[in-house]
């Protein structure tokens, strides 16, 4: 399990794609739905997201199928 608590470095808006790897190490979810992410090589559906929540998840991919939030950035 890799621990990195040293600040970010990056940020960059999310264009949501069914294939695009961006290996970012958290997620802002401005405006709240279902977030569909690939961690780890698993695909996962996160439901019901709050407006404004930061998920500390290194996530490869962030689906634009199934995904109904938006407002969504990268921390890297």
């Amino acid at each position: 399990m890799q621990t990195d608590t040293s600040p970010v470095e990056g940020v960059s808006a999310v264009t949501l794609s069914d294939s695009t790897i961006i290996g970012c190490r958290a997620i802002y979810v401005g405006t709240g739905g279902n977030l569909k992410v690939t961690v780890g090589g698993t695909a996962v559906t996160f439901k019901n997201i709050a407006n404004g929540t930061l998920l500390p998840i290194r996530a490869q991919i962030i689906w634009a199928t199934g995904t109904t939030a938006a407002d969504v950035v990268a921390l890297f």
